[in-house]
């Protein structure tokens, strides 16, 4: 049995899939923007925790400029969230004009290939409709990690939503998720992972515009183990409903060290990759939880008798 507040968040989601894909286009994006507006302006714990991780991005942004680019975040994020909502009643055709890759022959050329693909990247845009993009106008099908969220229900929702869509979600738990990729990869699939915010002990430490962070070392593991192409993608927003993207070179394997110091180096260069991706538009990053290990050190000094200083999981966790 799920909590009242379990019940309440599944049943908002729920509405918002039912409601919000019934609103004419123009409805949908004004609803989003006034709903951002309200949210923005209530400088709640989301919003602080945004223009603090914008501050890193933007080190030289005077608060006033920090202000904008968060109130631009919060429409940035409740566009994503009104493209979610709408995205399967969506005609396909509209993925190859309304979302444009610059370099998609790099994804393009390595799938002929035969090799597997693996695609990593940040929460930037709307990282669903670029699978849809892939899905619909490039014509292959990808897997893809998806959280374990509660309540339960709302998770079923997201795998549900997602599956609509064409994707193949695996619940990431143990190391079942992790042999399903490989298989895919060495089949010559594709595999598209979220990957820039990981707060587990198997995370690797990355420098991120000037300090640490984790990410995931599932990306280039994932590549070692299978001979995979790892391919770096970013996204974001423009003006009118168009989504563009950038498919990134391909991060080699390295052809010395350890896996470990392999790994640590493949991770970097991702990094580095979404670093480009963030800086260049900082207000369509969706990072809404403490992401660096020294915010992470501060949330556990404020929690008597807490030791998991690095690890612990973020209470502002998002369904994504």
């Amino acid at each position: 049995m799920g909590t009242a507040r379990d019940k309440l968040v599944d049943g908002l989601y729920g509405l918002g899939w039912a409601g919000v894909k019934k609103l004419p286009e123009p409805a949908a994006v004004a609803l989003g923007r006034k709903i951002a507006d309200v949210v923005w302006k209530r400088r709640g714990k989301s919003v602080l925790r945004l223009e603090s991780n914008l501050a890193r991005v933007v080190p030289d942004a005077s608060p006033e400029r920090l202000r904008e680019l968060s109130k631009a975040g919060m429409r940035s994020y409740m566009r994503y969230w009104m493209e979610s909502f709408r995205l399967p009643t969506m005609n396909p055709e509209r993925f190859g004009t309304e979302v444009r890759f610059q370099d998609e022959h790099l994804l393009r050329d390595a799938l002929a290939g035969g090799r597997g693909v693996v695609v990593a990247l940040p929460h930037l845009a709307n990282w669903d409709l670029a699978g849809a993009w892939a899905i619909g106008h490039v014509g292959v099908a990808f897997t893809t990690v998806a959280e374990r969220l509660k309540p339960e229900s709302l998770y079923d929702r997201f795998v549900a939503y997602r599956e609509s869509l064409g994707m193949e979600v695996l619940p990431h738990s143990g190391g079942a998720a992790f042999g399903t990729l490989a298989r895919r990869l060495r089949a010559g699939g594709l595999v598209c992972l979220v990957a820039d915010r990981d707060l587990s002990s198997s995370g690797i430490e990355v420098d991120f515009f000037g300090a640490t962070a984790r990410m995931p070392a599932g990306p280039a593991l994932l590549a070692q183990q299978t001979g995979a192409v790892l391919l770096p993608a970013t996204l974001h927003y423009g003006e009118s409903p168009v989504m563009f993207g950038r498919i990134h070179p391909e991060v080699p394997v390295p052809g010395t060290g350890t896996r470990i110091e392999k790994t640590a180096a493949m991770t970097q260069a991702v990094a580095d990759a979404f670093a480009q991706g963030i800086a260049a538009h900082p207000q369509d990053w969706h990072m809404l939880q403490r992401l660096w290990l020294d915010d992470l050190e501060e949330r556990a000094d404020d929690v008597p008798g807490r030791t998991d200083r690095a690890a612990p999981a973020d209470s502002e966790e998002r369904a994504k």
